[in-house]
């Protein structure tokens, strides 16, 4: 049988990280490379007892059919935990924030249109746009994010800019508050939508970040978030805030896409928030990921080459590391999987003009001796690196 491939389907990649996460599986390698959270968060035992809450009290609604929109009381807390008004009829439950850009792909990109990223940006955005055939610019950034003057360059024209302010994934950088002040004004001036996605932004460290800039233009932004960051990524369920003139067509296109997300899930989820369990589980997580943020900044200071360079991220999950020059970081991972480490070379997080030097190291889901023995395999297979 010839099947034809659509002309979208060819723009579709593979992940690299999902790729890289393969070779992990080998036994002995220590991991830094994927963005999965600790499962040591997991509030098994509360998931357990809303369950079965769930089963006894509202068994038949939640394991039927349900609305696109999703469950009316958990698109309520998010309006509520959300720091502007929002109505909860802008709140759209999404199966994970992947789904959120995936939709916005589809009802904000037509083949040729001009979108603007972060330079590095998160590589599962690069995934859900391209399919749709853009032509995707990077915005030059810097420790505070995207770099205003660039904007205006490159801005007209351009249907969105999508931005990660907050822990951001690869770099971990946070953007500062007179940075999305800039920003949001830019914008607003320029007519540039802004897709602004928070999935790390309740795991700070020692203060919380500055607030959104959806706060600042609602009008002109779309705010994406995830439970994946805070509960469970296995319950796939995120959401996304948009403007009440776009909405419709963000709702169209999840009906399309798969009717609804999980109605069980949702109802758990809202069961397990309903007391504020999150104002006491997620400190909890803050603690535990900064101890491991710790440890790898005690190991990178001990055991790096000089001439090695990172960041000090204040939250999140990740750490942006650059190597010294002439070497590169693709080449580099098969010499360290040797050495029985991985990571994720930096190159695919790039929408152009990529720099082969860096890396992202994902902190969270290895112990703190796990962190200083593959820390120091790291730099050991940079120290027997050819340049």
């Amino acid at each position: 049988m010839n099947w034809t491939l659509a002309t979208r389907a060819e723009k579709m990649n593979p992940s690299v990280i999902r790729e890289i996460l393969k070779v992990t599986e080998r036994p002995g390698i220590i991991s830094f490379a994927g963005g999965l959270p600790s499962p040591k968060t997991f509030p098994v035992a509360e998931f357990a007892q809303a369950c079965a809450k769930v089963l006894r009290d509202d068994a038949q609604a939640s394991l039927q059919y349900a609305a696109s929109e999703g469950y009316g009381p958990l698109r309520e807390m998010v309006a509520a935990a959300l720091p502007w008004p929002v109505d909860a009829a802008q709140v759209l439950i999404t199966t994970g924030s992947q789904q959120g850009l995936d939709l916005l792909a589809k009802v904000l990109i037509d083949e040729g249109s001009r979108i603007l990223v972060e330079t590095p940006t998160y590589l599962g955005a690069l995934q859900a746009f391209a399919p749709m055939q853009p032509e995707v610019a990077g915005v030059q950034s810097d420790d505070e994010g995207v770099l205003i003057d660039d904007l205006s360059r490159k801005a007209p024209g351009a249907r969105f800019l999508y931005v990660l302010p907050n822990f951001q994934n690869p770099t971990g950088r946070t953007m500062s508050e007179a940075r999305r002040a800039a920003l949001s004004g830019r914008a607003a001036e320029l007519g540039l939508p802004l897709l602004e996605d928070n999935p790390y932004g309740d795991l700070w460290f020692d203060a919380p970040p500055p607030a959104p800039m959806t706060a600042r233009h609602p009008d002109g932004c779309v705010y994406l978030g995830s439970f994946s960051k805070v509960l469970a990524p296995g319950l796939r369920l995120g959401y996304l805030v948009a403007p009440k003139a776009l909405y419709p067509k963000l709702l169209q296109a999840k009906q399309a896409a798969d009717l609804h997300s999980a109605g069980f899930n949702q109802r758990v989820v809202a069961e397990v928030m309903a007391d504020g369990f999150l104002e006491r589980h997620v400190p909890t997580i803050r603690a535990l990921y900064k101890s491991q943020r710790d440890a790898m900044l005690a190991a990178m200071r001990q055991h790096m080459p000089a001439d090695v360079r990172w960041n000090t991220p204040a939250g999140g999950m990740f750490l942006w590391a650059r190597l010294p020059e002439g070497m590169d970081a693709t080449r580099l991972l098969a010499r360290a999987v040797a050495h029985n480490v991985a990571y994720v070379p930096g190159t695919p997080f790039y929408a152009d003009h990529d720099d082969p030097r860096t890396l992202r190291l994902s902190f969270v889901t290895a112990s703190a001796d796990e962190i200083k023995t593959g820390v120091a395999a790291l730099a050991q297979a940079i120290r027997s690196e050819p340049r």
